[in-house]
């Protein structure tokens, strides 16, 4: 075989092996040429129930009606990739395929669901007896019928991420029993290593080079909290996701009985999303193939996003040479976008190397060219936005049929303030609003005790984060600062051991008081407080304790840019502490439903659609990012964007932002941009954006009667 991947060394230890590579891409057509001679006869005569020719376009009738062996669909956005999947698994059981033969392997239990939902309503039956499902779900439901071969009862728990995380914790502090005089991984961090090196196979000894430079000096001491990890699921009869999978493949490996049991029982394997497979889980795949070899995945190499979670691309385009029998299959007539959109994609995607040359042909007609619009700066960027938010919603494009994209969560600061200042209520998918999460909380948490030194919640998360002050200690040290009567000055002169704190905690809260001397110096520049906090340790915190460090980092950054902008330290406070889910209305629905934009991530965006796409910040740097080292994925991310418009797509960036020391920087157009063919688009200049009208007078306010009974306006 001219391609081998290397197989998974699948040892409860395994992050210590080496995972060798090797990637020799497929040909551009990779598989055998697709037969135009569709079997149409049901077996043994019977009539089918559902009229497949008339139901599905050429592209989809050819993969559901192929009769057997490996396929590879390759799928487009809007291409119809679940109907086809639909079909072909009621195409088989119309045909006399056991339910039970049948494992269908999904990225969420909600798509299976959908998926046998709708063959059931095609049939007329229940299809609920296919196994389907995710694959740590499928994985689960194997383990609990044969993980007692592993020595796993068949009741054994199972941890989510904060139960993993919390026992991580205990195994380090099982290895490391006292603080070390240098600052270890967290448990999150090393949750976040543990699961990269069990899903790709990578050692830990590269996972750590490449991705966590900073703990290179650490590797015994996490091979040895790894070891207790185990120890402790071991000794508690649990497992955690990752055991899901690489327990379901120690089964195959290591029992021959139960491999031929399962290859034996599923006579067809389909998988969904083939793109985003790990090198585990396609290891899994290929052992769960029966003497058939009926294994169908489909997928699109062009939107293949995820290798930071450890998607490995090359499962998707080696697998015509791993498989070198197979059949490939183009699914490229596109329901969702109209053609000028579609044009413009094609064009972009046109530039990557390694792939599999598709060209979406639209079904839609009509439809005005994708704009390109230059904004002179990031907050004229964000209410040319806005106010075409707005102009949409009167042309009767509703709120949720429309979605602002970006690379990065940080691209959304700007966004959200203009949203808020106009009532434009929003959603955001890729988590917390930009102000609500957490490293943002603690930066915020040390300027707002310097703006009210009264305030013990701010006190309190700021000092929990200094090592050794625990919320106890914390909170000793607030009832000293309480009773001063003047916290803010009397915390340089606290004595930490008269206070009876240990000796790590009396050094940090020495540390802390001498933070907050540097941060009064500077309440005439939140900017410069923001990096100031940062540069006294947080930022060694954030990739020691938090997970995702380098994304979170950047929103920090971003923050201190945004706080560039005030002149003080108490507007930019009321700013931020405005930005919650109470500064604006809802516009509702007749049903009286709430209504809200969309704003996520690309990646948080993948497999959604919506009439009106804006995708901004679209500069060299910030998309495709300045730590970019795959530029192919990057314009891969880039389409996936572009794919999500149905009847618009706004390309958006600003021509300069400002830098630390609040200079203008000309920004330059992002590649993906520079490089369309100049016929695909149209270009629209955005112009300074201007305050939004203030409200008018309404009259004056009258207190309720309960709270002013007399008359008098003194509630007090």
């Amino acid at each position: 075989m001219p391609w081998e991947r290397p197989a998974i060394d699948a040892t409860p230890l395994c992050f210590v092996a080496h995972y060798k590579r090797l990637l020799r891409y497929a040909p551009p057509m990779g598989g055998k040429p697709v037969s135009r001679k569709v079997a149409l006869r049901p077996a043994e005569g019977q009539p089918r129930k559902v009229d497949y020719p008339g139901e599905l376009n050429p592209e989809q009738l050819a993969v559901v009606m192929h009769p057997a062996g490996p396929m590879l669909v390759l799928a487009g956005a809007g291409s119809g990739k679940t109907r086809t999947v639909v079909y072909r698994v009621a195409r088989l059981l119309e045909d006399g395929v056991e339910p039970n033969a049948i494992l269908l392997l999904t990225f969420t239990n909600r798509a299976s669901r959908e998926l046998l939902s709708r063959v059931g309503l095609l049939l007329g039956r229940d299809a609920g007896r296919v196994m389907g499902g995710t694959f740590h779900s499928v994985g689960n439901r194997l383990l609990r019928r044969f993980g007692d071969r592993l020595g796993y009862p068949s009741n054994y728990g199972i941890l989510d991420r904060e139960d993993a995380r919390d026992l991580m914790g205990n195994a380090l502090s099982d290895v490391v029993p006292s603080t070390p005089g240098r600052r270890l991984p967290g448990a999150a961090v090393l949750v976040e290593v543990y699961s990269f090196v069990i899903n790709t196979g990578r050692s830990l000894e590269e996972t750590v080079a490449s991705r966590f430079p900073q703990f290179s000096g650490d590797l015994e001491v996490m091979q040895a909290v790894f070891r207790r990890y185990l120890e402790r699921k071991r000794s508690s009869s649990v497992m955690d996701y990752d055991d899901l999978l690489l327990n379901w493949l120690l089964l195959l490996r290591r029992h021959d009985d139960v491999l031929k049991q399962l290859s034996t029982r599923f006579r067809h394997v389909l998988v969904d999303e083939y793109q985003d497979t790990n090198r585990l889980q396609a290891d899994i795949v290929d052992l769960m193939l029966g003497a058939g070899r009926n294994l169908m995945v489909v997928g699109d190499d062009a939107q293949s996003i995820y290798a930071f979670r450890g998607a490995e691309y090359a499962n998707i385009l080696s697998f015509p040479e791993r498989y070198p029998d197979c059949t490939t299959f183009r699914l490229e007539t596109n329901y969702r976008s109209l053609p000028p959109i579609l044009t413009l994609a094609n064009a972009s995607i046109a530039h990557n190397e390694r792939q599999f040359p598709k060209h979406l042909r639209p079904v839609r007609e009509g439809g005005e060219q994708p704009a390109v619009c230059t904004a002179p700066s990031p907050e004229s960027q964000a209410a040319f936005v806005a106010q075409r938010i707005l102009e949409l919603l009167d042309e009767g494009v509703p709120l949720p049929e429309i979605a602002v994209l970006y690379r990065n969560h940080a691209h959304s600061l700007e966004l959200e303030v203009e949203l808020t200042r106009r009532n434009i209520p929003y959603e955001v998918r890729s988590g917390l609003r930009f102000f609500e999460q957490r490293h943002v909380k603690d930066v915020v948490a040390h300027l707002r005790f310097l703006a009210n030194p009264r305030d013990e919640v701010a006190f309190t998360r700021m000092a929990r984060l200094k090592p050794r002050l625990g919320q106890r200690l914390a909170v000793r040290v607030w009832q000293a600062l309480s009773e001063s009567g003047e916290p803010l000055g009397a915390l340089p002169k606290l004595d930490g051991k008269t206070l009876g704190l240990p000796g790590a905690a009396a050094h940090s809260l020495k540390q802390l008081a001498e933070l907050v001397k540097r941060l009064e110096k500077l309440c005439s520049r939140p900017g410069e407080m923001v990096r100031e906090v940062i540069a006294s340790g947080y930022r060694e915190y954030v990739r020691a304790q938090m997970d995702n460090a380098s994304a979170r980092l950047d929103d920090l950054e971003q923050l201190a840019l945004f706080a560039d902008g005030y002149e003080s330290l108490d507007p930019f406070l009321d700013e931020v502490t405005l930005m919650n889910d109470l500064s604006g209305e809802d516009v509702a629905t007749e049903e009286g439903e709430r209504e809200r934009v969309t704003l996520s991530t690309v990646h948080q965006a993948k497999g959604l659609e919506w009439r009106a796409v804006f995708l901004v910040w679209l500069a060299e740097g910030r998309f495709p990012t300045a730590r970019a080292e795959d530029m192919e994925e990057e314009r891969r991310l880039f389409y996936v964007a572009c794919t999500r418009a149905k009847d618009e797509l706004l390309l958006c960036y600003p021509l300069v932002a400002r830098d630390r020391y609040r200079v203008d920087v000309i920004l330059e157009p992002s590649r993906f941009v520079s490089e369309l063919p100049e016929e695909t688009y149209q270009r629209w200049q955005v112009q300074e954006s201007e305050e939004p009208p203030a409200l008018s007078d309404g009259g004056r306010y009258t207190l309720p009667a309960f709270l002013d009974p007399d008359g008098s306006d003194d509630v007090n």
